[in-house]
Order: C-alpha cells, then structure tokens, then sequence
C-alpha cells in the first residue's frame, strides 16, 4: 500500500476548498483489517504488528477488508512523545506486550482508504473524512479520527498553540481530492526548517559515528556533512550500525570509505550505508551553517 505523502511549504496556504489537519510527531501506520486479521503497515511496507498488539487487537472491531492511513503516537505527560513511539516500535514481540500497557499507542487515523470491501481513493477527501468520522466515532480510543476544519483562522490557532502538545505542524489537503497514492499531493507546514534526510554514510568508525553524510529532499541533491553529532545520538547511530552488521544483508556498513566535499573542510572521507537511514534535520542554507541532526527516523 503506498501512502500519500507531503510536500514542505513555508507559510499557511489560504484557499477556499482547502482542509487542515496537525500533524501528530509519530510514526505513519496504515491499518489493514482483513477477513481473518489486522496487518499493520510502515511507511516503508515492513509490517511492523508485532510491535503494536494493542493497536492491533483494537483494530480488530473495525469492518473486515478496511484499511485506514494515520499515524501512531504515545502519549506522556500531555503531549506527544516520539522516543516513545521509537522505543514501542524497537520492541521484540515478547516486549511490545508489555509495553502496551506500561506505555499504549493511539493511532491518529486521517484517512480511510478502504471500506468494508469498497476501495475509496478515488473519492475526494471530504468524502473520505466524513466516512472516516462515521466509522471511528463510535469505536473511541485508541483509534481516533484527527482533528480537522476547513477555517484557515482556527488553522493558524492550532499551528501557534499545538506544539506544546507536541504537533509538529498543519497538513493542508483539498477537499476535493483523491489520495494521491505515492506522490507529494498534500502540503506540510512544520514550526521549523525541519525535514527528512537520506543518511547515505557517516563520518568516524561504526562504534564511534562523529557525523552523517545527508541527502536534502530539496536542491540539487549534493551530499551534505552534518554538524557533529551528541554524545545520545552516537550512541543512537552506533546501535543501528551494529544492528545492521549482525544481518546477513548489511555488508554496507563495512563498505568501502568514499569522500564528500565539506564546507570548510575539503574533502571528507565517509562509509557509505545502503540502503540508507533517514534523519530528521534543521538546515537553513546549502552554505552556512551544516544540517543539525536532531533525531533519526526509523525506517518504519
């Protein structure tokens, strides 16, 4: 199933026949319920319903041969904690049920693709939404519909006011449209210049990561040497890096050094990873400063 995806704009578009939506600080999660059971699908297509038995089992009262996009959450302390959503998807089969109580998901469905048997992306979203209201309303938690409304004013309401419940922004969709399966036909409005990167290498050694080698979704995709990485993020780079070295697909992390031109630095020698990781980066020039690495983005 490829999901629709989003495209980075810098200020609120304000246009009759447009939906808002905030974007949630989780990992995207689309629910297939089938005749017989749930599959839960990442981004990527690796299912992950090990990980999440409690959205799993939830998911269960919805109608079989239904399938809904959305994102997945954990909740703490009155707001949105995306470590905890990293920790409940690293989880072994045998922890994610433990964690499902100590620490529940919530699934914050903004899209049904399928109902009951009948295939809804040809539908334009105002369609789509109001049955997704019908379906989820009556179930409650944990699998709820997100906020929406069509007020541009209480749009930038909510992108002023939410961050502090940990949304990272708005989502502008148009009423009118189909879901555009595999294409950035929606649009993202983030607090900050932040963004995806590909992770194509790093700099240092595997147990002592100093940067990442980033590919930008912008310009003209010349790789880029990030600022030095925290003490927590090295550690955070070094595990998936031995994580991949113990699978039998991952002879990348002992590939051959590359270089990449840093600024101020020349040329760089790098490791290079294939496939590669994606990171959450602040950057604001191609020149001046480097891409600060805030966080990596599990391929879920």
């Amino acid at each position: 199933m490829r999901v629709a995806l989003a495209a980075a704009v810098r200020t609120l578009p304000r246009a009759a026949g447009l939906a808002y939506e905030p974007k949630f600080d989780g990992h995207r999660l689309v629910i297939v319920r089938t005749a017989e059971e749930v599959v839960l699908q990442a981004r990527s297509g690796r299912i992950v319903t090990s990980a999440f038995p409690d959205l799993a089992a939830a998911a269960l009262h919805l109608p079989a041969a239904t399938v809904l996009d959305g994102e997945v959450v954990v909740w703490h302390a009155g707001r949105t904690d995306f470590a905890l959503v990293q920790r409940r998807a690293a989880a072994t089969a045998a922890r994610a049920a433990v964690l499902a109580q100590s620490l529940p998901a919530s699934y914050a469905a903004f899209d049904v693709l399928e109902l009951a048997g009948l295939d809804l992306r040809a539908r334009p979203y105002e369609r789509r939404r109001a049955l997704l209201v019908d379906l989820l309303l009556p179930l409650g938690p944990p699998l709820q519909p997100v906020p929406m409304t069509t007020d541009p004013e209480l749009a930038a309401t909510w992108y002023e006011t939410l961050p502090a419940s940990g949304i990272e922004g708005l989502v502008v969709k148009r009423l009118d449209q189909a879901y555009p399966a595999g294409r950035r036909g929606w649009q993202k409005l983030r607090h900050t210049d932040v963004r995806d990167a590909a992770v194509i290498g790093y700099t240092g050694t595997p147990r002592r990561p100093l940067a990442l080698v980033l590919v930008l979704p912008v310009g003209d995709e010349t790789p880029l040497v990030s600022s030095p990485l925290t003490a927590a993020l090295r550690a955070e780079v070094a595990a998936e890096l031995a994580s991949r070295t113990a699978t039998a697909n991952a002879a990348s992390t002992a590939a051959a050094p590359a270089t990449v031109t840093a600024i101020g630095l020349g040329e760089v020698p790098f490791r290079p990873l294939d496939p590669p990781l994606t990171a959450e980066v602040r950057h604001t020039s191609t020149r001046h400063p480097p891409p600060e690495v805030l966080r990596l983005r599990p391929d879920l």
